[in-house]
């Protein structure tokens, strides 16, 4: 019996979040006695994922699959779920898994579980805990059906190295065009997207103005991290809507978010609250941010910045 993940790709490449699947993934396998399975599309180096202990890989390379289809994508997944007589699928928390993620659990007549930070319990039945209320707080869920979905958390198991011997299997599905083919196209601005960043460097109204984003930009990239900004900024068209985090915009679950020129108002800290660590400048020593932040500099952003960015340069430049 395999457990099956579902690794994205983007560009052939495989997106950060497959590594953490297919870790926790094995992690459970090594437990259960079972194996692991992968389903991705079109990938540049499917054999990739065995570094992280995949038995089995399955990449389907279909012009028909290069965009995002929620009908045809769910069709596939849940033709290699039964195929590799599977009972749990797991699944990562971008916006196009939790997409297929209620249609398959209808598909394969199984519960469906976000947010997850655990690995099952089977102590009593099939119990995982999950992040709820914005991740300020825990619940525990128990499945009862027979097959299972789960989709982890960002940044919440964390990818570990377990090299192995895998199969790769390049198959053709049975694929039927969707009815209503959409497809959501976003113009990115940054090389590195809020959801797969591990590092996010965000600038709110201390920034005072567009012209001023350079600095914001400058840091992400020595940083190799994504920008992103506050709520009032993108308002104001400082900054497109895309780069919007918090509560209202989106999640961030980030190993370091750095927040610049944000004071930390409520909506923007429940956004952000999953990320690891959180670094604050500004020069409001009574900005909401500081309690909630884990390092904190009271400053003045357009000083402490182009240092913080020479600083890094010379450690970039002294270690190479």
């Amino acid at each position: 019996m395999a457990i099956l993940i579902f690794a994205e790709t983007y560009n052939g490449e495989f997106k950060k979040d497959c590594y953490e699947l297919a870790s926790y993934a094995y992690d459970l396998a090594s437990e259960k006695n079972m194996s692991v399975t992968a389903i991705c599309f079109n990938a540049s180096n499917p054999s990739e994922l065995s570094n992280f202990g995949v038995n089995k890989i399955i990449n389907s390379s279909n012009e028909e699959l290069k965009d995002f289809d929620a009908t045809i994508y769910s069709n596939c997944i849940s033709d290699a779920f039964e195929n590799e007589n599977s009972k749990i699928l797991i699944l990562s928390s971008s916006s196009n898994s939790k997409y297929i993620g209620g249609i398959l659990a209808i598909k394969l007549k199984a519960g469906y579980i976000t947010n997850v930070i655990s690995k099952p319990s089977f102590s009593n039945g099939f119990s995982v805990t999950r992040n709820t209320f914005t991740n300020k707080a825990y619940e525990k869920v128990n499945i009862l059906s027979e097959n299972s979905i789960l989709g982890l958390s960002k940044n919440s198991f964390g990818i570990k190295e377990n090299s192995t011997k895998s199969e790769v299997k390049d198959i053709k599905f049975n694929i039927k065009s969707a009815l209503n083919k959409v497809t959501s196209i976003e113009k990115m601005t940054t090389k590195v997207t809020i959801a797969d960043a591990d590092i996010v460097v965000s600038g709110g109204r201390g920034l005072k103005g567009p012209e001023n984003w350079h600095m914001v930009e400058d840091l992400a990239d020595i940083l190799g991290a994504a920008t992103a900004c506050s709520k009032p900024v993108s308002d104001l068209g400082w900054r497109p809507h895309s780069e919007h985090v918090g509560q209202t915009g989106k999640p961030v679950s980030s190993n370091l978010y750095i927040a610049i020129g944000i004071s930390g108002a409520i909506q923007h800290l429940a956004g952000v609250n999953s990320s690891k660590i959180k670094v604050v400048i500004n020069t409001d020593p009574e900005a909401p941010f500081f309690k909630a932040a884990d390092y904190g500099i009271v400053g003045d952003a357009f000083e402490v910045v182009p240092k913080l960015i020479e600083e890094l340069k010379n450690f970039k430049s002294s270690n190479n």
